[in-house]
């Protein structure tokens, strides 16, 4: 064939194929996304043969022995299942099982909740808290028309801003850490509330605040509550630690139903990773409070009819443990204990840390380690004092300075104080 011919043959192709631009892919334009902070982290520290090596990053309880912890409780109901004869495979209802649903509202809102008397409650079981939080805001994303503002707290779980902006909402942030006190930056919070627009959605952690471990006072809450009501702000509370936190299953509630009993309509949405120990069994519920039975029956059907169109139906393992245990008065009482032993744990660790730092006479006050609460604390380390934790000292946390408590134990806790001691010494930041 000619030269003549084959460059024909070129523009006959090209004419016919315009967006054929010599087999390249479609999809070549795509940007390459960044590794997961966390996971990250947990690959390294995987790869690493350091003897000593430490992972404070991940989010999941750990024993003393550093041992993942399968709840012995959760054991119970696991062979209850497995010796029901009459357990089958097939799919459950799109908004989950009734009594797992009704149960997680029962003990986000407690049993005497006047939203649940007055039939004003509804919930869809979801694919645990990321779930739930998705669920929601493509819910509010469709139905709720008074604002597209979204606030969540600066520093907060790096999950809340990509769920959100992913449906639509412009996200926003409201000042919550005081690195100079390292504790709520509580006056500059209510400003940002109060100047906010109308009727903005605020993500609001309901206890353990992810990733600083403050949280506001019961008086604070009061306060925060006010500014919300005055200016009609949409509460959406994120809820991953109840009865993990303080070892209390009520108080770690108590922010939700103060809310609720001063009328607010608001979401809740809450996991049961933590304190069931089923990372990664997927088992998640949205809370919806509305004004009236009419009312969140509306919104009922238009999650229901959502969910459908994303995930049809939710899985059934995890929640079936969950529906066992809250429903079983005996089993609740032993789940109180597990979690009471988890709780425990990390604010033990959290005492030795301090204790540990307070006897290397580690410049700095670290009172805040143990006034902060839940799985994680925010140390006020910065970024270079990471960088040589992480490749002098083989201890992997995030650049923020968060630590998971849960990675600490009698066996390695005066190396990390050590590591720790060192590098707030020696690193000039």
């Amino acid at each position: 064939m000619s030269g003549n011919s084959s460059q024909r043959l070129g523009q006959i192709s090209a004419h016919l194929n315009p967006n054929d631009k010599g087999n390249a892919s479609v999809f070549q334009d795509v940007p390459q996304a960044p590794p997961d902070v966390i996971f990250s982290l947990t690959a390294g520290y995987k790869n690493d043969t350091h003897p000593q090596k430490i992972n404070v990053g991940v989010g999941a309880f750990r024993t003393d022995e550093l041992k993942p912890y399968v709840l012995p409780v959760v054991k119970k109901a696991d062979a209850i299942l497995f010796n029901d004869s009459t357990l089958d495979h097939e799919y459950l209802p799109i908004a989950g099982t009734p009594s797992y649903t009704q149960a997680a509202v029962k003990l986000i809102l407690g049993e005497n909740s006047p939203a649940i008397q007055q039939k004003r409650v509804a919930a869809v079981q979801t694919i645990s808290g990321t779930g739930a939080n998705h669920t929601g805001a493509a819910f509010l994303a469709q139905y709720y028309p008074v604002s597209k503002k979204c606030y969540i707290s600066k520093p907060t779980w790096a999950n809340h801003r990509n769920i959100f902006s992913s449906v639509g909402f412009e996200v926003e942030e409201y000042p919550y850490w005081n690195p100079e006190t390292r504790a709520l930056n509580y006056d500059a919070m209510l400003k940002t509330m109060a100047d906010a627009p109308n009727g903005s959605v605020f993500i609001l952690h309901a206890c353990a605040h992810n990733p600083t471990g403050v949280d506001p006072t019961q008086e604070q809450w009061k306060g925060i509550a006010e500014v919300m009501r005055a200016k009609g702000h949409f509460p959406f509370f994120d809820c991953a630690y109840q009865g993990f936190a303080s070892g209390d299953l009520d108080r770690d509630a108590w922010a939700v139903r103060y809310f609720v009993d001063q009328g607010f309509e608001l979401f809740v949405a809450q996991s049961f990773a933590k304190n069931f120990g089923l990372y990664g069994e997927r088992a998640g519920n949205l809370t919806i409070v509305a004004k009236s039975p009419a009312d969140v029956g509306r919104v009922f059907s238009q999650i229901e009819k959502l969910q459908r169109s994303e995930i049809s139906n939710p899985p059934a393992y995890g929640s079936r443990i969950v529906d066992i245990v809250l429903n079983d008065p005996a089993l609740y009482a032993e789940w109180k204990e597990n979690l009471k032993y988890m709780s425990n744990r990390i604010i033990s660790m959290r005492k030795q840390l301090y204790d540990r730092l307070v006897e290397l006479g580690t410049p700095g006050t670290w009172n805040h380690i143990t006034d902060q609460i839940g799985m994680f604390s925010f140390t006020g380390l910065k970024a270079p004092q990471v960088k040589v934790l992480k490749e002098k000292y083989h201890i992997y946390l995030t650049d923020n300075g968060r630590i998971s408590m849960a990675g600490l134990s009698t066996t390695n806790i005066d190396y990390f104080a050590r590591a720790v001691d060192d590098v707030v010494r020696n690193v000039r930041v």
